[in-house]
């Protein structure tokens, strides 16, 4: 029999117990390690010892009554209370900071990874989410985070027989989690609300986790007053077809706002000066926000200027194919006046989504482009993917060079509480050889042991009896170098590049004298065949009884598995198509723990790798970078070579004291030197001070009166920009000839023509750098020019400024005009540039800022 209806029995707790529930329902259990250990001694035996919520609903009266009378666990319990009351309430590194920082930050993202206990995440854009917060809550930054409440969360994973991916999607019940209800005064549940086409309406309540200091507002749709289509819209992450995807976009961004709101109004929070958007999903943020400074008189146009100067955007993809895009006309219809923002201009929006400049489709609608409209200030997550994003979002800023795009980079960190190992947290320089090398085998040990766990109770689930399974008691051997490999399995991560040459993996796993082991995990989309392809092709060469003992598939990859795999694993592999993976902490957290990395030079790695942290895969570029099937196969002959002839090498080199002494010496470089830049700690601290506190700031400068004239002056400089023209350039003697002397100092004069615009509105500049065969400048430098007396009889303005060419080899110059307003982040924020004729681009003018 199914029950009609579920419900949740809690329990009652003494007086002298009540500190239990405030710590279960605190997140910061999921770092601190004194509160896990109270909470696995209310039942060690408990298969949900990782989860105290649950341990607490599982505690029957008879075990309350004896905990309450134990005095060590109560004193245990109060000190376990004042310690998390005391990182609640005492100051910290942000409390320490001058006064310009924001009041608070609205942190959006689809996806937080948290904690196990509570599983709204897929990946690593979650993970780095649930990092953030945690670390803002260790800094005393005062987040705000937003997401949604999904009822299914991502899926479980699971293997048919025949190694294929299956996925299974259990029912969250909030009551059971790590949350709790936003109530009115009156005890009513808080509910937000979004008008949809038709006269239909989208409610949601909201659901608080506390994530140490920082509050997590999940919004819920499954509420009796939705009908069944909308109740259905936070049922699973990152699923449905394209309009219901709208629709969660629409509830996280449109509805996040009026989250925050309702929260501030009922708890007295600050309110956020500064909007951080974690990927395209949340851009419709901007929009609601636009449609509160209307409602409060401003425009369209100076409403757009408030939004975008408290706005932050971050972008996590390398590729087109990883954005959000949406038919227009399905926007259109679910924005419009019949739709969630009324009395917002149709067309302005769409237009705020248009993909052109980017190459894209006339009818398509682009969230990340849309997101960069609505943000002053942009990132991406690596410094390599800075670059790739500044190229693959040059169309959105004509006239200016992809380096010139402003869009900067922070790369991302790990929070170190969460994913170091206790004991790896310990090792410190007085740790002597022998005992870190100890260190590394017991952990490698434990792994051993969860990774025989995870494969028996696989296998079950694939339909094995007990009594075939008696080869998984000799799965794995604790005395053998142990490689790593869990992430998403999309085509790009390569999940099977390790299989190219089966035959020489297998001889690198046999090796007579220095074997390899694989620990191997990962999931593909549920939509996604070709990745769920690759799952069965690697589970079908490890389930190989010839090599089974010394390579494993993990399935059902999460933190809490995550959690054993970094401190277990020798080595950290990761071979993506470079420069496909944008950051890739996964190796991050590996290296926190002291495991060395084997990766391909992108993300995160191609940015900190030094030869004392691991290995480099070469990677393939030219010819051989265009033959898909060739690339792979040098690149995976280059990891093969690394393993046998210098990782493995490396780890059995024995000293005659039994210990690797080079390979403990590479540890030890990697905890040292590498380990403190891969801190979230670290990637919060530059977030705090290289965008939040600017965009404070200039969100603080925009009074509505100043923000109707920026607005204002923008639009006269759009409509003046076709006249703006360099006329006429002269560089000094010096450089009259093909060549100069390094040393020299030329004079730059030129003269242009401002089409109606003040000399206040521009800024003239000489750009100077180094040339290549096709005169394209490189390494440039700018100079800005002053006025040189008054117009001449065509109008036009002179300007002259001196080089100094202190440089030797091909050198170049050009000019142009920008632009200029004390309230502009950036030269080029509004995408226009006028140049000498001839090298003008086109398209100059399209942005709408």
């Amino acid at each position: 029999m199914k029950a009609i209806r579920r419900f949740t029995v809690r329990p009652v707790l003494p007086d002298t117990l009540r500190p239990l529930a405030d710590l279960a329902h605190n997140l910061r259990w999921s770092w601190h390690e004194p509160t896990r250990a109270l909470f696995a001694s209310l039942a060690p035996a408990s298969p949900t010892g990782a989860d105290p919520v649950r341990v607490l609903g599982a505690l029957e009266a008879p075990r309350l009554a004896a905990l309450a009378a134990d005095q060590e666990f109560l004193a245990r319990l109060r000190a376990a209370a004042e310690d998390l009351d005391r990182y609640l309430h005492a100051p910290r590194w942000y409390q320490g900071r001058p006064g310009d920082a924001p009041a608070a930050v609205a942190y959006f993202s689809p996806e937080f990874g948290v904690a196990a206990a509570l599983p709204q995440y897929s990946g690593g854009l979650g993970i780095l989410a649930g990092d953030h917060l945690k670390s803002a809550s260790d800094l005393g930054v005062p987040l705000i985070g937003v997401g949604l409440l999904y009822r299914h969360g991502y899926f479980r994973q699971s293997l048919g027989r025949d190694g294929w991916q299956q996925e299974q999607y259990p029912v969250l019940d909030p009551d059971e989690l790590p949350v709790s209800l936003l109530r009115e005064a009156d005890g009513a549940p808080a509910r937000i609300t979004l008008a949809l086409p038709g006269g239909r309406s989208l409610h949601a309540h909201l659901w608080i986790a506390r994530v140490g200091r920082v509050p997590l507002l999940m919004l819920d749709s499954d509420v009796e007053e939705n009908a069944p289509g909308e109740r259905n819209v936070t049922d699973r992450l990152y699923g449905g077809g394209s309009e219901h995807r709208l629709l969660q976009e629409m509830l996280l961004g449109i509805g996040g706002v009026r989250a925050v709101r309702t929260y501030t109004r009922l708890t007295g929070h600050p309110a956020p000066e500064v909007f951080h958007t974690n990927e395209g999903h949340a851009g419709f943020l901007g929009l609601e926000r636009v449609r509160e400074l209307q409602g409060e008189g401003l425009d369209f146009d100076s409403a757009l200027q408030t939004v975008r100067a408290g706005t932050v955007f971050t972008t996590h993809t390398p590729v087109p194919a990883g954005i959000d895009r949406f038919d227009r006309s399905l926007v259109a219809r679910h924005l419009g006046e019949d739709g969630a923002l009324p009395g917002v201009d149709l067309g302005r929006i769409l237009a705020l989504g248009d993909e052109t400049p980017l190459g894209g489709e006339p009818g398509v609608f682009n969230m990340a482009a849309m997101g960069l409209r609505l943000a002053q200030r942009a990132n991406g997550v690596s410094t390599l993917h800075g670059a790739v994003s500044r190229s693959m979002f040059a169309g959105l800023w004509p006239g200016f060079d992809a380096d010139e795009v402003p869009i900067t980079s922070i790369t991302n960190g790990v929070h170190a509480p969460t994913w170091v190992a206790p004991e790896a947290a310990r090792i410190g320089p007085d740790t002597s050889d022998r005992a870190l090398w100890e260190l590394r085998r017991t952990l490698r040990e434990r792994l051993v042991a969860d990774v025989r766990d995870r494969l028996r109770a696989s296998w079950r689930q694939r339909g094995a009896a007990d009594a075939e399974l008696g080869w998984t008691e000799t799965v794995l051997d604790p005395d053998v170098l142990t490689i790593g490999f869990a992430r998403r399995v999309p085509s790009y991560k390569r999940l099977t590049l390790m299989l190219r040459d089966k035959d020489r993996l297998r001889s690198l796993l046999l090796h007579p004298e220095r074997p390899v082991q694989l620990v191997v995990a990962g999931k593909a989309h549920p939509a996604d065949d070709g990745g769920k392809r690759l799952v069965q092709e690697l589970v079908r060469f490890a389930d190989d009884p010839r090599v089974r003992h010394r390579i494993v598939f993990l399935p059902d990859y999460g933190m809490e598995m995550a959690r054993g795999l970094y401190p277990g694993c020798d080595v950290w592999l990761n071979n993506p198509l470079r420069p496909l993976e944008a950051c890739g902490t996964s190796g991050m957290k590996a290296a926190l723990n002291g495991c060395l990395n084997l990766s391909v030079l992108d993300g995160w790695w191609d940015e900190w790798f030094e030869p004392d942290f691991g290995w480099a895969i070469p990677t393939a570029d030219g010819a051989a970078a265009a033959d898909e099937d060739r690339r792979d196969d040098l690149e995976a002959a280059a990891l093969y070579e690394l393993v046998e002839r210098r990782v493995a090498p490396r780890f059995y080199d024995r000293g005659p004291d039994g210990v690797p002494g080079g390979w403990t010496a590479m540890v030890r470089r990697t905890l040292a030197d590498l380990g403190p830049k891969v801190l979230a700690d670290r990637m919060v601290r530059e977030y705090v001070e290289k965008l939040y506190v600017p965009a404070a700031a200039a969100r603080r400068a925009l009074t509505p009166d100043r923000a109707r004239d920026l607005a204002a002056w923008k639009a006269r400089v759009r409509e003046a920009w076709p006249a703006v023209a360099v006329d006429h350039v002269e560089i000094g003697d010096d450089l009259a000839e093909a060549d100069a002397e390094l040393g020299a100092t030329p004079v730059v004069r030129v003269r242009v023509a401002l089409g109606g615009l003040e000399s206040g509105d521009v800024e003239v500049q000489a750009v100077t750098g180094r040339v290549d065969a096709d005169d394209t400048l490189t390494a440039t430098r700018t100079v800005t020019l002053k006025p040189a007396g008054g117009p001449d009889l065509e109008g036009r303005l002179p300007y002259a400024g001196t080089l100094e060419l202190d440089r030797t080899g091909s050198f170049g110059c050009t000019v142009r005009v920008l632009p200029a307003h004390p309230l502009l982040a950036h030269p080029a924020e509004l995408g226009l540039a006028a140049l000498p004729e001839g090298t003008t681009g086109e398209g100059a003018g399209v942005l709408l800022r």
